[in-house]
């Protein structure tokens, strides 16, 4: 059994996925992680964010291994464990130009299938994990919030780990990032088909991850 949870930035995706995925027994595959990764070698060969070639030549060299032991599976870039690494400030906004990049975005959703055939039952998550990688998901999840709350999340998130945060300014970048995941042409942020909507805006997590493992029980059970 797949299931995949799309959205946009700050609804709660990795955490809520996560959360599911221990609920119910199934592996944690967070594709943003391996976009930040990427990210990350981006950044330390000081690669131009604008210049895609180069941008898909990097990646290209770059290997990423989960360590499925790990709860949850952590990350390594290389050989190199990169997980600490995958929240700096600089990181967020290059994934989001890295993601753009077709040649990238091809060889993540070959990777992120090839995960899936290995994994029993999976709960994966991105942003377009039910409308392009797994269209046939048995079960496909959309979660949103308003922007003024993912905002004030991050806020709190960022604020929690010792780091300057000004809201008016993160506001600004989630609704950019918004604007720019929904307008690229390959793997657009969207609602996929058959997906169930769910406004995370004024739920708890708990309330979020328990109408899931009920939809994924309900639907196990057909």
């Amino acid at each position: 059994m797949i299931i995949t949870i799309d959205g946009p930035a700050g609804t709660g995706k990795s955490s809520v996925a996560q959360a599911v995925a221990a609920a119910l027994g199934f592996s944690f595959l967070d594709t943003g992680a391996m976009y930040r990764a990427i990210a990350v070698e981006v950044l330390r060969r000081q690669t131009s964010l604008e210049d895609q070639r180069e941008l898909a030549f990097v990646a290209k060299h770059c290997r990423l291994v989960f360590d499925w032991s790990k709860q949850p599976p952590a990350l390594s870039l290389n050989g190199e464990p990169v997980g600490h690494l995958l929240r700096d400030e600089r990181v967020t906004p290059a994934a989001s130009l890295v993601a753009q990049v077709p040649a990238i975005r091809s060889q993540l959703v070959a990777q992120q299938r090839e995960i899936a055939q290995s994994c029993d039952n999976l709960v994966s998550e991105g942003r377009d994990q039910g409308s392009v990688v797994f269209p046939d998901a048995l079960l496909k999840v959309y979660l949103d919030a308003e922007a003024q709350e993912r905002a004030r999340r991050r806020v709190v998130q960022l604020r929690h780990r010792g780091e300057n945060a000004d809201y008016v300014q993160v506001l600004e970048q989630i609704q950019l990032r918004d604007r720019r995941d929904a307008s690229r042409a390959i793997g657009p942020l969207s609602v996929p088909t058959g997906a169930h909507l769910i406004d995370t805006t004024r739920l708890t997590q708990d309330q979020v991850v328990q109408q899931i493992v009920s939809l994924a029980t309900s639907k196990g059970r057909t």
